[in-house]
């Protein structure tokens, strides 16, 4: 199986699900935000879960061609920089974070998004 593929086939369906439970319900998603934030432990811990994702997926998948997989090497992408900032610098990952969550479009639309994207990679895993 091709390795754009068997990605889109991974993380298509995680994104499309995650993104619309938080885009359905963003109180809850600003609830779990606040225990979040409030831990530092979990906001480092986060960063160590989502460097080697984003390595992984860079590795594997370093394509920048001008079609559905490139999203896919800009996920891998943002996951190591958000792994990084994680681990690195959780002060300003809570003064975002808090930002976020005062505002409850700034948890729906991304969200939504999420959703959208997810959808799409699903679609070109199993469909296309």
């Amino acid at each position: 199986m091709d390795t754009s593929i068997f990605l889109a086939k991974l993380v298509g369906p995680m994104m499309f699900v995650m993104g619309l439970l938080v885009a359905v319900n963003p109180q809850r998603m600003r609830r779990i935000g606040r225990e979040f934030l409030d831990s530092e432990a979990l906001i480092f811990m986060s960063g160590v879960i989502t460097l080697p994702v984003g390595i992984a997926i860079v590795v594997v998948h370093n394509v920048w061609e001008t079609d559905w997989r490139t999203l896919i090497t800009l996920i891998g992408w943002i996951a190591i920089i958000a792994g990084i900032a994680r681990m690195a610098l959780p002060d300003v990952m809570q003064t975002l974070g808090e930002a976020m969550l005062q505002k409850t479009h700034l948890i729906a639309v991304p969200g939504a998004l999420m959703a959208i994207i997810g959808g799409y990679l699903a679609y070109h895993g199993y469909f296309v």
